[in-house]
């Protein structure tokens, strides 16, 4: 026997909040500090300050001589 029509459906979930803003940029100062930073990280920073060689490039001559090689863990 049929007493009515379909079941009642539940209502709905509420929606979702919307989602936050993106962030902003921050302004035309503070990335110009940011960029004006690192040029002078970069300049500071030239081939006196490299780690293998001065700014001469090296000083001594490469040893290419037979005698100059080494074996693995000797």
């Amino acid at each position: 026997m049929c007493f009515g029509g379909p079941p009642a459906l539940p209502a709905p979930p509420p929606l979702p909040p919307p989602p936050a803003p993106p962030p902003m940029l921050p302004d035309q100062g503070v990335q110009n500090a940011g960029v004006q930073q690192a040029n002078k990280a970069a300049m500071a920073y030239g081939a006196s300050q490299t780690i293998l060689t001065g700014p001469e490039g090296l000083q001594t001559k490469a040893d290419t001589t037979a005698s100059g090689k080494t074996l693995l863990g000797a």
